[in-house]
């Protein structure tokens, strides 16, 4: 206001009063039913993973209506949900000028809901004040060609967000029809009037009442407006299908009562056997159309499902079922993964026995029978048991399990299983699994602690092959192996007779017992069970005498000694198979029973304590790894690490420092994750520290781990070894300092590069590895070859190292190395092969030619002609070949000579001295003329010889003269006269001087 006076205006906003307020509902099919229903009410249901209502009842999220039915086939249609619609979203801006139209096909609707509305409402004065507006707009429909007026609204109030309403249209056209909304408001010119309108979507309605039958569902009626704009997310805690579990079960308790007569009932039960049996029988979502229940082995799911039952120790103090099966199949899958699913989750696999489908429990259990080397047929060898181990990389020592967490908000949580002797002994070898169905995490635990004892403790597979014997027991039965090889002492054979007055047994073979400690005999009952009995005599080699003689004891039963300082050797049969002999092949795997009770007490957890201030103790970082990549020219480094625990809650510090050059260390990077894994991106070279360490949502920080990198071109090689073969070299480069994230170029010359920048030019490129072998029949024994070695990695390449290196001088090496080569080949073999000739003094002449082509398609022929004869029991040989041979080194072609002497005769002039003569591994020849020698010893003749030449470099000569230089460190000489002058530099001693 000023001087003269006047009036002021304060800008007035009138109050928003456009409010939509829409309800969704919605119908979500939760499975096949019936099932039991929601675990706690509305409580189980949660919206945006808020329940429903509290613990006490109290509703938490209000204006939500929810309807259930359980599934059956009967049943009523859910109340307030008497139509369905599909929407279709158009979210297009309505004017004055354009209105939209949009065409109707569906021919089975009844109503039609159009939602539209404003983007904001409101008119600005020229003094500022906000007010109400209003706008008109028209739905129409197209009736006979002309357009009809079916709603014509008005939007009046003041809102500055948009706001949406909704009307029905009943009684519409014959479809196909044409709809269109139209704006009676003239459009805003200005911004001070706000009043955009648009279509939002439209909503086909079919008015029906569906009871869904077979189908469990929730039917959910909520108000949009607490929502906002969210995005709205739906859960569901449930108890599934109603299934088929024995008539004497309560799956509620866990408990049987009384002999099942095998009828079944309905029941709600998460046992995993009975689950099994739902899904293989039921004829609508199982395989049920496919096997009927005759065919599935009932009797098994029943001991299988009360093994699942038995209380286990949970690891936080109490206890719960062994194995319990939780989980939602959503998708269609091949019915022998789903199978084997199920059966993972209660350790046992499916076995067809040729009547039914049967399953074997990997669970401790009687023997079924004993079978000795007696039983056995032995093949060619001798050998009557075969025993197989498993590979070292199949023997895991860590698991990470993944289970559904219900204290993780149904999410997948991850628990880390270890063995950490097993990993110092065989280093750390991590499986990653999912345990089906598993909500426990002692129940994961257990799981991965399994897999873990399993491949630690039962390594050995036997395979042996019997008579009719192999049908006394079937695939999952439990037999012990009493093998005399393998133990080193006889433990097992038939029994020849039975004095029953005495109790003595005389055996088959002699056995030895020790003195000390208690010896028992495993005997067949008449029922056909093996029985232990103590041995309480050994009155000689091949008689024992037994405290009780079993009922039914036949002569030429099986026996089998148990001896304290002799573990049992048990064993898991997998396959029966028949031969087609009327033998049985067998195949077992190694049983330890111990096993059991190591898995179901190996669980210890600290107790949750998430809710008390600085309860979750972080774990410490371990295993941290940093690894060095390229792109484009940039570096980055992806680090991974675990821990020894899996903690919810709890993230991870990362703090990445670089070596400055005063030495000190400057801060690259911090981040924070909760993932086990972080890449760190365009990074420059330089000496790196990276620290790990976990933190917990109070801040507390568990044990840091740290790792040094480098991001640099790598240092040359240090040394480089080289290992002389038969017409090869290997060469394995050192570093100084061992770095796994460098590797080696390797180049070869056969003559020496003088100028180390020709090497990419002139040698010859290998490869790049750790090691390289150049193997070739050009390299020549006795001849220098060269190698260029340079470190590489992901940043650059290091400079060359030169070095030089011969293939082995080992002669008789060598002829051993071209004996392999000759017997290998096709002529070869045919030379060599003995014929065996029946008489005494018989003798064969044979020549013979071959032409043929190999599995690849290329040509070979060879040409012999051998004579063979036989005498004093003795083979002999004489023959030579030709040959054209395609082998792994290339095309080979071969003259063989098969004789105790070779000579080459030049009978010119009667002259029958022969030039050359191989006998005895030796070689006879008058006079030599050779370009190049190399022998690794030379002697000249004579008693003692008068020269020789050793490989250690030692020369012996009784007379030499030398006309050259000679250098020499040290020696003794004799007698010598010095022609001409004599320089001495160092020290002269004498002991008498003449002048």
């Amino acid at each position: 206001m000023g001087k003269g006076g006047g009036k002021a205006h304060t800008p007035r906003e009138a109050k928003d009063n456009l409010k939509s307020t829409q309800m969704m509902s919605v119908i979500d099919a939760i499975g096949e039913g019936p099932i039991e229903g929601p675990v706690k009410g509305l409580q189980s249901i949660l919206v945006n993973k808020t329940p429903l209502t509290d613990t006490d009842g109290n509703p938490v999220i209000h204006g939500v209506t929810a309807v259930w039915r359980a599934g059956e086939q009967e049943q009523t249609p859910p109340e307030g949900f008497e139509s369905s619609g599909a929407e279709t979203g158009l979210g297009v801006e309505v004017t004055k000028a354009k209105p939209v139209t949009r065409t109707i096909t569906s021919a089975n609707i009844d109503r039609l809901r159009v939602t539209f509305g404003v983007q904001s409402l409101v008119e600005t004065t020229s003094k500022g004040d906000r007010n109400p507006a209003s706008v008109r707009l028209l739905i129409q429909l197209q009736r006979n060609g002309n357009w009809v007026t079916e709603k014509d609204v008005t939007i009046n109030g003041k809102t500055t967000s948009q706001f949406l309403a909704s009307v029905i249209l009943d009684n519409l056209p014959p479809r196909p029809f044409n709809i269109r909304m139209v704006r009676e408001t003239a459009d805003s010119t200005t911004d001070q009037l706000q009043n955009k309108t648009l279509w939002s979507s439209y909503t086909e309605i079919i008015d029906v009442k569906q009871c869904y039958p077979n189908t469990a569902i929730v039917g959910l009626q909520v108000d949009a407006e607490q929502f906002g704009g969210q995005q709205m997310t739906v859960n569901y805690h449930i108890r599934g299908r109603i299934i088929q579990v024995p008539s004497n079960y309560d799956p509620e308790k866990r408990t049987y009562s009384g002999i099942w007569d095998g009828s079944l009932k309905p029941a709600y039960s998460n046992n995993p056997a009975w689950c099994l049996w739902d899904m293989l029988t039921h004829p609508r979502y199982g395989m049920g159309k496919r096997l009927g229940a005759a065919d599935v082995d009932k009797w098994a799911l029943y001991a299988i499902g009360q093994y699942c039952d038995q209380t286990v120790p949970d690891g936080f103090g109490g206890t719960e079922p062994r194995m319990t099966f939780n989980a939602y199949l959503a998708q269609q899958r091949k019915a022998w993964d789903v199978l084997s699913d199920f059966c993972s989750a209660m350790r046992c696999m499916p076995v067809w026995n040729g009547q039914t489908l049967t399953f074997v429990q990997d669970r401790p259990s009687d023997v079924v029978w004993p079978y000795t080397n007696s039983d056995v047929v032995v093949d060619d060898n001798g050998v009557g048991f075969r025993y197989s181990f498993s590979a070292l990389k199949d023997r895991h020592t860590a698991v990470e399990v993944n289970y559904t967490d219900p204290q993780n908000g149904w999410q997948t949580s991850t628990e880390l299983v270890e063995d950490p002797e097993a990993i110092l002994r065989y280093g750390r070898n991590l499986l990653k699994m999912d345990a089906f169905g598993c909500t426990s995490r002692g129940q994961a635990h257990r799981a991965g602690l399994w897999v873990i004892k399993t491949e630690l403790l039962e390594t050995q597979t036997v395979d042996f092959t019997l008579g009719s014997q192999g049908l006394r027991h079937t695939p999952g039965d439990i037999i012990e192996i009493c093998d005399n090889d393998y133990a080193g002492t006889l433990t097992g054979g038939r029994v020849l007779s039975i004095d029953a007055a005495t109790r003595t047994l005389t055996l088959d073979r002699e056995v030895t017992l020790p003195e000390t400690g208690t010896s028992a005999v495993n005997l067949i009952n008449g029922s056909g069970k093996p029985v232990s009995v103590d041995i309480t005599a050994h009155p000689a080699p091949d008689r024992i005498q037994v405290s009780t003689l079993p009922d039914g004891v036949e002569t030429y039963g099986v026996w089998g000694l148990s001896l304290p300082s002799l573990r049992r050797r048990l064993f898991r049969c997998v396959s029966v198979r028949e031969n087609t002999d009327g033998t049985f092949a067998i195949t077992a795997v190694q049983h330890v029973p111990e096993k059991e009770a190591i898995v179901d007490n190996g669980a210890h957890f600290d107790g949750d304590q998430s809710g008390t201030v600085n309860g979750v103790t972080p774990p410490a970082v371990q295993h941290l790894t940093a690894e060095v990549t390229a792109d484009s020219g940039e570096y980055q480094v992806l680090a991974r690490w675990d821990t020894p625990k899996v903690v919810k809650g709890v993230s991870f510090l990362l703090r990445l420092t670089v070596a400055a050059d005063d030495g000190s260390e400057r801060l690259v990077s911090t981040a924070r994750t909760t993932e086990t894994t972080y890449r760190f991106t365009q990074l420059a070279p330089g000496n790196y520290r990276l620290t790990v360490r976990a933190v917990n949502a109070w801040g507390q920080q568990g044990d840091p781990a740290s790792v040094s990198f480098r991001i640099a071109a790598p240092a040359a090689p240090s040394r480089i070894e080289l290992t002389p073969g038969y017409f090869q070299i290997t060469a394995t480069p050192h570093l100084a300092v061992y770095d796994p994230t460098v590797q080696f170029e390797f180049w070869f010359s056969e003559t020496r590069i003088t100028d180390i920048r020709q090497v990419e030019t002139t040698a010859r490129y290998l490869g790049t590895a750790l090691y390289w072998i150049a193997a070739s029949i050009n390299i020549k024994p006795g001849h220098d070859y060269y190698f260029y070695i340079r470190s590489v990695n992901t940043v650059g390449k290091s400079a060359f190292v030169e070095a030089v290196g011969r293939a082995s001088d080992d002669v008789e090496g060598y002829l051993d190395f071209f004996k392999g080569k000759i017997t290998e080949s096709h002529l070869g073999k045919e030379l060599l092969e003995k014929v065996e000739l029946t008489e005494d003094n018989a003798s064969r002449l044979e020549e013979f030619s071959k032409e043929w082509k190999d599995a690849n398609d290329k040509w070979n022929a060879m040409w012999a002609v051998k004579i063979e004869q036989t005498e004093d029991g003795k083979h002999y040989v004489a023959g030579l070949g030709l040959s054209m041979e395609d082998t792994e080194e290339g095309k080979l072609s071969q003259f063989l000579v098969a004789a105790n002497r070779i000579a080459f005769i030049d009978p010119a002039n009667g002259n029958e001295t022969p030039m050359f003569v191989a006998q005895g591994n030796q070689i006879f020849m008058n006079d030599v003329f050779l370009k190049r020698l190399t022998a690794p010893t030379i002697t000249s003749g004579g008693n003692p010889p008068a020269f020789s030449l050793t490989p250690d470099g030692k020369l012996t000569a009784k007379n030499a003269d030398i006309s050259g230089n000679v250098n020499a460190n040290s020696g003794t000489l004799n007698n010598v006269t010095i022609n001409e002058n004599c320089r001495v530099l160092g020290k002269l001693s004498a002991n008498q001087i003449e002048g």
